[in-house]
């Protein structure tokens, strides 16, 4: 009996011990199944991304290589992630006792690379999609694509491109289900157990950080289209709300330049901000040299001088006009290739990269002016509505995303653009290199080939100066003998214009244009030869000399210095400024003695049509550039001098006064041309 007592209580004590015993074994059991799956479909996972990249990317050639890549998208360095990351975890294998606490560090190691690469290919993942789908409009590149998949991956079935692209995405999103799995095993007071804990913390901030990246990206997409619209179509997108987010925001932009309500002030968005603008104006300085440069070149590849006789029989003009020869037919010409396909396109392609960017700042501003106008109300009412929240995350995410990656765009525009500039530098040392080479065998040949460097320099500055003293002397003894320039005649029409200038900017201010003026620039005047203009600055904004801002009287704008000469106002230009003329026309009306009364025929004049004219009614006539016009009156019938009555070809009819100019014949009585 007392035996008996003695092993009851044994038993009880024991029992507990036994069940916590099975139940530790348990855990451990699950835990290392859990550790098992994680390895098994780790392995089965690289397989497919191999099977991707390799056999299926290759297969799909009937793709544009630029579709592969969407779809794709950088799958490569994935693979090259997760083969290490594979590779350490089955190393954990042979330490059994560690494994666990290996495991957990390992996904800490490997965090911030899992979310780089992932992150790219998950923000991808909807352009991949919107291609997948139209695959599926057209029934045979479908058919095609589905038979390469199925011979490839069997289980993909019907789903197709769909379910391998998927695949990624569904793993990152399973790592941190698989070490809540291993966590869930684990004993609370194990070693290895915090370490666990903080690697499923990390893989599930590494989730939304994802997730907040492709949102951002989404938003960033939708913001950096540039489109070209026009006015019709930008009038047609103009709606009530449109209006009304447009007319918020001026009203809060205006508050902030009155100081009523205060300004977000962003020092690290306005430096990095500043930064790009110098970043993109290089860009764009350097495109516009560079197609000056080239339309340079193209002018001087059309200037060939060595096809023309120059009448210098044999010695080093020969030889020079064979080197130019050969150097037009292969040198330049291949240069000009190399630096259109080397320099300008990839010039071309950085600056059409930074459009988008651009738009994105623009946008920027809007939407701060929309968040700000936000917080005011959350402020002061404690709560907004769903729309205004959305415009609040659309700034955050805009503005995060701005602040992340333009420091990348930024260094990764000026290295593009360093290296285009040493590219061009290259290609210039290697055309000077190809025609050394060339040039070496013609160099023998001519006369000063023997003399040193030092001596060929002196004999090349005395030559120079030489010539020099020549050229200043015969231009001096031209000057001389040469009569002084003529004012050009002025336009029909133009003496109203002429005294408004004259009045108000005096006669030291007015030149004259010397030849026909296209205006190329948005500010830059077109203007035909002899248009009288006001000078306002002799210099633009850029402090360039060589292009004036001027006034015609209507229009201001810029026009080449080198086509304007200081207009000579005449005696009796003089004389009427500040009166009324009579006569409202483009001639110069000279002071009328007292002559004996002439008949009232209109006095006639011949003209000669500066540019065609097509007749529009029965009271206009057509013209011919350069035919004889007889001007019968130069004036309609209510005195508007814009119109003349002429005579052209025996039919009478108006034709505009600006479009004649005056023959080179004696003037009629009463008319006088300027001096």
């Amino acid at each position: 009996m007392a035996e008996h007592g003695t092993d009851e209580p044994s038993s009880r004590t024991g029992s507990p011990d036994g069940e916590g015993q099975v139940l530790e074994d348990r855990s451990l059991l699950h835990q290392r199944l859990a550790v098992r799956e994680l390895i098994d479909t780790e392995v089965s996972y690289l397989h497919m991304l191999q099977l991707c990249a390799s056999d299926i990317r290759s297969r799909l050639q009937q793709l544009p290589q630029g579709d592969l890549d969407v779809l794709f998208s950088n799958i490569d360095d994935v693979i090259e992630v997760n083969n290490r990351f594979l590779h350490d975890l089955q190393e954990t294998e042979s330490r059994e006792e560690e494994q666990v606490h290996l495991i957990g560090n390992l996904f800490l190691k490997f965090q911030e690379e899992l979310e780089q690469v992932y992150k790219v290919y998950c923000a991808s993942y909807d352009q991949a999609l919107l291609l997948v789908e139209a695959y599926r409009k057209e029934p045979e590149l479908q058919r095609q694509i589905q038979g390469i998949i199925e011979t490839v991956v069997p289980q993909a079935g019907p789903s197709g491109l769909s379910f391998l692209l998927v695949i990624p995405l569904q793993r990152i999103t399973k790592y941190p289900l698989l070490l809540q799995k291993i966590l869930e095993n684990t004993v609370p007071d194990a070693s290895a157990y915090p370490v666990l804990q903080r690697a499923a913390s990390a893989l599930q901030d590494v989730n939304t950080n994802i997730n907040e990246y492709k949102r951002r990206k989404e938003v960033a997409s939708k913001y950096t289209k540039v489109e070209q619209l026009t006015l019709r179509e930008r009038l047609a997108r103009l709606n009530t709300h449109t209006l009304s987010k447009k007319t918020t925001r001026l009203s809060q932009l205006l508050k902030q330049e009155a100081g009523l309500v205060p300004k977000t002030e962003d020092k690290e968005f306005d430096d990095l901000e500043e930064r790009f603008h110098w970043v993109s104006l290089c860009v764009t300085e350097m495109k516009n040299n560079m197609a000056v440069y080239l339309d340079n070149l193209e002018a001087f590849l059309r200037f060939r001088p060595q096809e023309y006789d120059l009448d210098i029989p044999g010695g080093p003009v020969v030889q020079y006009c064979s080197l130019m020869r050969e150097l037009q037919l292969q040198a330049f010409p291949q240069f000009k290739q190399r630096l259109e396909g080397l320099v300008w396109q990839p010039l071309c392609s950085l600056a059409k990269a930074l459009a988008g960017p651009q738009n994105l700042i623009k946008k920027r501003l809007d939407k701060l002016l929309d968040f700000e106008r936000v917080e005011e109300k959350l402020l002061e009412a404690g709560s907004v509505t769903y729309e205004e929240q959305e415009a609040r995350h659309t700034y955050q995410a805009l503005n995060s995303l701005l602040v992340a990656e333009l420091p990348q765009l930024n260094q990764l525009a000026m290295h593009w653009l360093g290296q285009i500039l040493c590219t061009f530098v290259g290609l210039q040392r290697d055309l000077a290199k190809h025609v050394l080479q060339r040039a070496e065998g013609s160099l023998a040949q001519l006369p000063h080939s023997h003399i040193s460097e030092p001596a060929f320099r002196k004999l090349v500055e005395d030559t120079l100066g030489q010539t020099g003293h020549q050229l200043r002397s015969f231009r001096k003894n031209l000057d001389k003998v040469l009569p002084p320039p003529a004012t050009q005649p002025l336009l029909p029409g133009a003496e109203r214009q002429v005294q408004a200038l004259l009045s108000r900017y005096g006669p030291e201010k007015l030149y004259q244009v010397t030849s026909n003026i296209s205006g190329a620039g948005t500010l830059d005047l077109t203007l035909p030869r002899g248009q009288i203009v006001a000078l306002l600055q002799n210099k633009d904004t850029k402090g360039n000399s060589s292009r004036w801002l001027v006034d015609t009287g209507g229009h201001r704008g810029y026009v080449p210095a080198g086509k304007l000469e200081l207009y000579r106002v005449t005696p009796s230009q003089e004389e009427v400024r500040g009166q009324e003329w009579p006569h409202k026309d483009s001639r110069h009306l000279t002071p009328e003695p007292t002559p004996a009364p002439v008949s009232s025929v209109p006095v006639v004049t011949q003209v000669v049509a500066v540019y065609p004219f097509v007749a529009r009614s029965s009271h206009e006539v057509s013209l011919q550039a350069g035919q004889l016009v007889t001007v019968l009156e130069a004036q309609d019938k209510k005195g508007n001098p814009e119109w003349s009555l002429v005579e052209v070809n025996g039919q009478r009819g108006y034709v505009p006064s600006s479009f004649l100019a005056r023959a080179p014949s004696p003037a009629p009585w009463g008319w006088s041309l300027p001096s």
